[in-house]
């Protein structure tokens, strides 16, 4: 597997994730409902900017791996794979609905992006799940550490633009969708489930003939 090849499976996983409705998708939905578009954007925002500090974070930890301990990387390559492959198969497992979301409180613009930032920052699951997938994509032979993980963090931020901030615009329909069809947000989440664990698969099978 080439490296281009390489961006692309991790795109494909990442814009699995993003588009399973859970907290960073009702924070939008919410801010959206109650203030807008412009506080909807707002909250993409702070999202986008947690998500870009956690792409730091496991692209640093990586780093760190490759180049003082690289026999823990491989353990931390196969751990990310199983903890991933958890992942999706509890959720073809679950049945993921999405409830309502009443009326609240106004807040500014700037409230919005710092509480959508602080929500995303201090999620300890996304900080597991960063040094889980990023070990399956970040390998010293696509180059130096540092600009992979640049490149996969800018993928990262630009994906969550794209997919929360279309939800923000159209937060009316995406809210009635998602509320009214409970079938549609299962299937959504199952999806994604069945995706994790055949991205995982294929990367611990690239793991074992590279350790």
């Amino acid at each position: 597997m080439n490296y281009h090849e390489n961006l692309w499976l991790f795109f494909t996983l990442l814009f699995g994730i993003i588009i399973v409705p859970g907290m960073d998708m009702l924070f939008v939905l919410a801010n959206s409902l109650t203030g807008g578009t412009k506080r909807g954007l707002a909250a993409t925002g702070g999202i986008m900017a947690g998500g870009a500090v956690h792409s730091a974070y496991g692209a640093a930890g990586v780093g760190v791996l490759v180049t003082m301990l690289p026999q823990l990387f491989n353990l931390l390559l196969f751990a990310g794979v199983a903890y991933m492959i958890w992942i999706g198969i509890s959720l073809v497992r679950s049945s993921i609905t999405v409830e309502a979301v009443g009326p609240g409180t106004a807040r500014s613009s700037w409230r919005a992006f710092r509480q959508g930032a602080v929500t995303c920052l201090v999620n300890p699951k996304a900080y597991i799940f960063m040094f889980a997938v990023y070990p399956q994509f970040l390998r010293p032979e696509y180059g130096p550490i540092w600009r992979q993980g640049l490149i996969m963090g800018i993928m990262t931020v630009v994906t969550q633009l794209a997919v929360y901030g279309t939800l923000a615009m159209t937060a009316g329909r995406s809210r009635d969708l998602l509320v009214a069809n409970p079938d549609v947000t299962a299937f959504v989440g199952r999806f994604a489930g069945m995706l994790l664990i055949a991205v995982s698969a294929f990367s611990l099978w690239q793991g074992w003939k590279t350790a």
